[in-house]
């Protein structure tokens, strides 16, 4: 009898035994960027306590904390009118000593055929709001590939009220190694790519700013950014415990506690 083998990606060399830090761009600090910061500065510790130089992250956002942020989101009354990703980075810096920066502006293309400065990094993290960002941060991406082979991973957050996903691509292409054990699989597909027409399917036509906490846990229940965050930066963290991933994802449902993994195909 042949057991078929399990498809999984092995982890880029880069993110297992770097020199240096390995370099982060998170992508919005609102309810999920927020946390899955928390998370990071959790992993980072941890990577550090296993001799491994850890990660070096810069936050991009430009909006300013107001009352309808408190709460869901990770700030407080202190904290409003302060931009969010220098509120959280200061706030990271402070607590665990490390050095990581704060962008107060979009990652977006500052004219047309120029990137945002700073763009270069081994791993991307969006957790933006609309379908519209995560298309133009993917072209960001697959322009910039073609000219630093250092990018390797894109994860991606995106929900709706009590629904969600964390969807891990490859930018291009991570060699494997031989294996008699597995199928390797060197390219995840980005999300736009493999998802798009449901992407804008489900756009929201509403993206007006709540005024309230209230308002704003009429769009997004008060859990679902945290449990992503958790749960995705889990699927990140076994990238750099265990060198492989038999997953790139999960869609997640938090009003019937369901959980669907993506595997690696």
């Amino acid at each position: 009898m042949t057991t078929e083998k399990t498809k999984v990606h092995f982890t880029d060399n880069h993110l297992i035994n770097p020199t240096n830090p390995v370099t982060v761009n998170v992508i919005g600090a609102g309810g999920t960027g927020s946390k899955v910061l928390t998370a990071l500065m959790e992993m980072n510790h941890s990577l550090n306590e296993m001799e491994h130089p850890g990660l070096q992250v810069r936050l991009w956002d430009d909006d300013i904390i107001t009352s309808a942020n408190l709460g869901r989101q990770r700030f407080a009354e202190s904290e409003k009118g302060l931009y969010k990703s220098v509120a959280l980075i200061n706030r990271c810096n402070r607590w665990m000593g490390t050095n990581w920066k704060a962008e107060t502006k979009k990652f977006d293309w500052e004219r047309e055929n120029h990137y945002p400065e700073n763009v270069e990094a081994n791993i991307y993290i969006s957790c933006v709001d609309s379908v519209s960002a995560r298309f133009e941060i993917a072209d960001i991406l697959k322009h910039k590939r073609h000219h630093n082979s250092n990018l390797k991973y894109w994860l991606d957050f995106g929900n709706t009220k009590d629904r969600g996903q964390a969807i891990l691509s490859t930018i291009g292409i991570v060699r494997q190694p031989n294996s008699e054990k597995y199928i390797t699989v060197e390219n995840l597909p980005f999300i736009t790519d493999e998802f798009g027409d449901l992407l804008k399917q489900s756009e929201q036509n509403d993206d007006t700013p709540s005024c309230s906490v209230a308002e704003a846990l009429e769009k997004q229940d008060l859990f679902i950014n945290s449990s992503l965050a958790q749960m995705g930066c889990s699927l990140l963290w076994n990238l750099f415990r265990y060198g492989l991933t038999p997953y790139r994802g999960f869609f997640h449902n938090l009003k019937d506690f369901n959980t669907h993994p993506l595997k690696i195909d």
